[in-house]
């Protein structure tokens, strides 16, 4: 049902459609201010590897985009969104498992870590079920609201 590619310009356009609110745009970045655009995209997305989109095979739509980026704590899932008309129909467990494979086999990763925000419970749930485990919980302040992060990981076996 799903396909997998590199991020390409052409892509940027449908992705910019994908956060429905401020708040779902807060879960794919705090570093982003809605609406999203193309220009965000890629000035974030030259500091990150394996940019990701993944591709409907019988309709060709961008339907969901990732990448992976390092600091000081290791390497992370990051800038996960999906499609809505496509959420709950698999494609957010394809492109979670696509990420995990390049994080294992491209850059030979052990472990792959991740941020949720508190009031992403639907986040939450789904990341549990796919086996990230929570670590550390942390406060952060986006603007004046003060926000919990849920730090997860998993073990790339």
């Amino acid at each position: 049902m799903y396909l997998h590619r590199k991020l390409e310009t052409r892509d940027l356009e449908a992705i910019c459609t994908f956060p429905q609110s401020e708040e779902e745009l807060l879960f794919i970045s705090p570093r982003f201010v809605y609406p999203l655009t193309s220009d965000q995209i890629i000035g974030l997305a030259k500091d990150r590897f394996e940019p990701t989109v993944i591709i409907d095979k019988q309709t060709e739509k961008v339907v969901a985009y990732a990448n992976i980026y390092k600091d000081e704590d290791g390497f992370w899932l990051g800038n996960v969104v999906v499609s809505p008309e496509y959420r709950g129909q698999g494609a957010s467990q394809y492109l979670i498992q696509v990420m995990m494979d390049k994080a294992k086999n491209l850059l030979k990763l052990e472990q792959l870590k991740l941020v949720c925000h508190n009031t992403n419970s639907r986040g939450l749930a789904f990341y549990s079920k796919l086996g990230f485990k929570p670590y550390d919980v942390k406060s952060v302040f986006i603007g004046q609201t003060k926000l919990i992060t849920i730090l997860m990981s998993k073990e790339l076996h």
